[in-house]
């Protein structure tokens, strides 16, 4: 069996690349255990390059996307599955991906609290890094926000796009998630100022210009 993506961009781009680094044995191993066959490699090609019983994978957030890539699914003679009809795999990456998003707009703001109190920044990156205040961003986002780096890994227009999905999902259920909806204020309002092209941490430059300094 070939492995197959659609949407090569900053995500698909990378998983394809890990696969490939995997190597066979260990992609085969992994999908001989849950009862498929031997992966030779991935490919990237489109529909006419694709076999008959080839994996594809979707690597793209929006119904837009989703429309775009119907013809090479409808092609390769294969059925278009949403999300919902084989798990909670979209409301999963969009509520994972808004306390990511949370995470980042708290550290933003924890950072230029400590400029404007005249903190050594290093040192409270330490602190933090070393007590419960830890977490997988912090140790992400610290030092880029410092340098401010936003070379992007995760486009800050593409993690606004998610949280905005995350809070119709959970509206739509009946509850909220207010925090997400307060980031997603931050975020909105960095695309407004034209950072929508850069990793979601340059919301750090939307609450320094909120609080009139910069780190």
């Amino acid at each position: 069996m070939e492995v197959g993506f659609i949407g090569l961009g900053i995500m698909g781009s990378r998983q394809a690349a890990n696969l490939r680094r995997a190597g066979p044995r260990r992609i085969g191993a992994a999908l001989k255990e849950r009862g498929h066959g031997f992966v030779d490699a991935p490919v990237t090609g489109s529909a006419p390059r694709a076999q008959d019983g080839t994996l594809t994978i979707m690597c793209g957030g929006s119904d837009e996307d989703l429309g775009r890539a119907r013809p090479l699914f409808e092609a390769m003679g294969e059925k278009i599955v949403h999300a919902g009809e084989v798990g909670q795999g979209q409301a999963v990456k969009v509520i994972s991906n808004s306390v990511s998003a949370t995470n980042c707009a708290v550290l933003a703001q924890a950072l230029v609290a400590g400029r404007q109190a005249g903190v050594d920044l290093d040192a409270l990156l330490e602190v933090m890094g070393t007590g419960s205040a830890n977490s997988t961003m912090l140790q992400l986002k610290g030092r880029p926000m410092l340098e401010h780096d936003f070379s992007p890994l995760f486009k800050l227009e593409h993690m606004l796009k998610d949280v905005r999905l995350c809070l119709d999902e959970t509206r739509a259920v009946g509850t909220g998630f207010p925090f997400a909806a307060l980031a997603g204020e931050l975020y909105a309002m960095g695309v407004g100022r034209g950072l929508g092209e850069q990793d979601f941490a340059a919301v750090l430059e939307v609450v320094e210009g909120m609080a009139g300094t910069r780190l």
